[in-house]
């Protein structure tokens, strides 16, 4: 994890996503890109208005001196941090600079449970995510230690899956967390026998383990729907994080026979990373 990126716009949250990104960079040696997008009108750039030049050149001034203060931050004390200031917001850049940047992850922060605005649908977080190619984490709260022991990863165990599980496994096998593999059991016309869910999750194991050994890894759990299946396990093991995989630019994550709806991250109090499928 060498490069980590954080989309900053000054306020707590993206306070707390910076302490977040600090920690594992000083834990991994890692650089943040801290990159601020400005809301500024293209237009403005090409007319021969004075004034809105000025007035444009104003708010990247001021965004400059927002970010000294910002990176002058005692958390941050023997971090190579890189402030980019963005002048418009489209939000495909921040995968344009990751790929240009070989950077491995992304720290995003957001209000969570606060109900003062939504995770995913209609919110920048949901943007991002749907424009990233690297995995995605929405930090909550102020970080602690950032040591993710106990990680839970719902996965329908169907070949649609196969790279997302791959992505996920190989992460959190490197961040030396205990991976809970985790089938959540519907009733009505989603249920699935023990059998019928074991036959799978041996299929879907073979083709990405090419063995059977994560076979007594795989938890199988009833609940009424997905996203209260997860969270409710999650709090049952004690986790520290929740991942899920996503569609990206198609929409929020889908498994099994229906969809993880932003409810997993507006309801968590844990933070959770998003992986592309």
């Amino acid at each position: 994890m060498k490069k980590i990126i954080v989309p900053v716009d000054f306020s707590k949250h993206s306070e707390y996503a910076a302490e977040a990104a600090a920690i594992l960079a000083k834990r991994n040696n890692s650089e943040i890109l801290a990159i601020h997008m400005l809301e500024l009108s293209e237009t403005s750039f090409s007319q021969s208005d004075s004034n809105d030049q000025l007035k444009d050149l104003f708010f990247i001034k001021r965004a400059e001196k927002q970010f000294e203060d910002f990176i002058s931050k005692k958390f941050l004390k023997d971090v190579k941090v890189t402030p980019i200031v963005k002048r418009f917001k489209v939000f495909r850049e921040l995968n344009e600079i990751a790929k240009a940047e070989h950077a491995d992850l992304v720290i995003m922060g957001s209000h969570g449970t606060s109900g003062m605005s939504e995770i995913f649908i209609g919110s920048n977080t949901e943007r991002v995510v749907r424009h990233s190619d690297i995995p995605v984490l929405v930090i909550k709260n102020k970080p602690s230690n950032m040591h993710f022991e106990n990680v839970v990863y719902g996965c329908d165990f169907t070949d649609e899956s196969i790279a997302s599980y791959i992505k996920v496994s190989k992460f959190f096998e490197n961040m030396g967390s205990k991976l809970h593999l985790l089938f959540i059991n519907l009733p009505d016309f989603a249920f699935k026998s023990t059998n019928e869910m074991e036959a799978r999750v041996a299929e879907f194991l073979k083709k990405t383990e090419g063995n059977l050994k994560k076979l007594n890894d795989v938890v199988y759990f009833s609940d009424y729907n997905i996203e209260k299946g997860i969270l409710n396990y999650a709090n049952k093991v004690g986790a520290d994080l929740i991942a899920v995989s996503t569609h990206g630019r198609k929409g929020i994550a889908h498994f099994f026979e229906g969809s993880i709806s932003e409810d997993i991250a507006n309801h968590s109090v844990l933070p959770v990373i998003t992986f592309r499928i």
